[in-house]
């Protein structure tokens, strides 16, 4: 029987993929260690997800981190690692459409939308939940915008300021305006490359990361995302679709959805320039680094938007 296995370059996440095709069938294979929790929920996620009606690749078989070599002695010997073995969704991702007319674009956007509606709207009404991250709340948000900080501004920039120089008063304040409000769950990385095209539906991967959140969140994730570039006609048009599924059809005053949406909006976008930032300098992928200037481009107005931080959008306005 015919086999070949061909590693996949992908992501941050710590974990390694492997596509393999048996017979002239393609699956994943992925390994994983223990460094990252949230790793270990993947497949618990998975069939959550699938149970509520979002689509994701299918799990065949799961083996989860044991015990590591320090019980061999005991008989009861397991890999360190995890192990998955599941559906291989394919590389056709909302990403690789990116220069598609308008028209194709919007119709793929506006099913990936749906997807996550359904997780905004329906999760909630499981019966049981599986193994999620921390919820978002002001600690979380806080460590958001220190990691842009420390990571963006500081190790990529140059700039190294005290606290107050960056606002981090007003900024707790936002922290703990969005940790105050109703949650629902989140996707937390829902962007144009966790986002794949089959049969002309769409498919959501990399949702390990699942927790409590806003809705906003996750859209800003994806109509802000560094690696696409939307117009401010498409972003407008396909909001509106979101909130056409949210809300109804008819005219609703959407004032405090954009309110909350531009601080969700500055929260996703600090997060994305501190990982860019991170994940360049200390961990040595420098192909990341590329993507900080169209995030600050997407950072820049927002910030201009949002009240009592002048001086940090004064800052940003300078790099």
């Amino acid at each position: 029987m015919p086999v070949s296995v061909e590693p996949i370059e992908k992501g941050g996440s710590g974990r390694k993929f492997w596509r393999v095709n048996v017979a002239g069938q393609s699956h994943i294979f992925v390994h994983y260690g223990q460094e990252r929790l949230e790793n270990r929920y993947y497949v618990e996620i998975a069939r959550f997800l699938s149970s509520v009606g979002v689509r994701v690749p299918e799990v065949y078989f799961h083996e989860e981190p044991g015990v590591g070599p320090e019980g061999a002695a005991q008989g009861n010997y397991q890999s360190p690692w995890g192990v998955i073995f599941m559906e291989d969704a394919g590389e056709n991702d909302l990403w690789s459409h990116r220069h598609r007319e308008w028209p194709v674009r919007r119709a793929l956007y506006q099913r990936a939308l749906d997807q996550v509606l359904l997780l905004h709207t329906r999760a909630h009404l499981a019966q049981s939940r599986p193994h999620l991250q921390q919820e978002f709340n002001a600690a979380l948000y806080c460590w958001e915008q220190d990691y842009f900080i420390d990571h963006c501004l500081d190790r990529h920039f140059g700039i190294r300021e005290p606290r107050s120089k960056f606002e981090r008063e007003r900024l707790s304040e936002i922290a703990g305006q969005l940790a105050d409000r109703p949650r629902c769950l989140v996707h937390r990385d829902f962007q144009s490359q966790n986002i794949i095209i089959r049969a002309g539906d769409v498919c959501l991967i990399d949702f390990q990361g699942l927790r409590p959140g806003l809705a906003q969140y996750d859209i800003a994730s994806l109509l802000l995302d560094p690696y696409v570039e939307l117009t401010p006609a498409e972003h407008d048009e396909l909001l509106a679709h979101y909130l056409s599924g949210l809300c109804g059809p008819g005219v609703h005053d959407h004032t405090e959805f954009r309110r909350v949406y531009d601080l969700c909006a500055m929260q996703r976008l600090m997060q994305a320039l501190g990982a860019y930032g991170k994940l360049g300098h200390t961990d040595g992928r420098s192909e990341f680094l590329v993507h900080i200037p169209a995030a600050l481009s997407r950072l820049r107005p927002i910030v201009a938007r949002i009240g009592g931080l002048d001086r940090l959008s004064a800052l940003l306005a300078g790099l």
